[in-house]
């Protein structure tokens, strides 16, 4: 029963599962990215800003296309009877996983404004980095809020349901 409030249902809440996850994300994750490339300061926080809209674009189609592989990979891993929670982590370590992949080079090349070999050469040292960093962001930050937005949308459903 947890899933059915905390999920979303249909694909206009999947819309706005999508963008309460997306926005919360790019916005941390991006910023604290470059940080740790080029040093922890306001001018690179100010530097990023007209970025995110473009990595946002990113994160949305990355979204899309790992969304079918990251569900298959987590019911090949956890079982039915495992509970809620063990799905959600599941799934967030899956989604995550492929989805820091593409964009740990995808996101360079928008950040730096070109294409290059430079994010496949320094891949290996990156990724894990970008990939530890998205995982608690989703983990800790933006799965909960959204999942949390959803419980109260659901909530607000039923009430306007009872009260008709």
């Amino acid at each position: 029963m947890e899933f059915y409030q905390n999920l979303p249902r249909n694909r206009k809440e999947f819309a706005l599962f999508m963008a309460v996850i997306s926005l919360i994300s790019v916005n941390i994750i991006a910023p604290l990215i470059t940080s740790f490339e080029i040093g922890f300061h306001w001018q690179t926080w100010a530097n990023v800003l007209p970025i995110i809209p473009f990595i946002w674009l990113a994160v949305i189609v990355f979204v899309l296309a790992t969304y079918q592989p990251a569900a298959w990979l987590t019911s090949k891993i956890v079982a039915e009877k495992d509970s809620f929670n063990v799905h959600i982590l599941t799934n967030i370590l899956c989604t995550v996983f492929m989805m820091s992949i593409g964009l740990t080079v995808v996101g360079t090349w928008i950040g730096q404004q070109h294409i290059s070999w430079e994010p496949l050469q320094h891949f290996f040292y990156r990724w894990p980095r970008n990939f530890a960093l998205a995982f608690a962001v989703e983990l800790l930050i933006a799965q909960p809020i959204a999942r949390w937005v959803m419980r109260l949308l659901h909530q607000r459903q039923e009430r306007q349901k009872i009260a008709e």
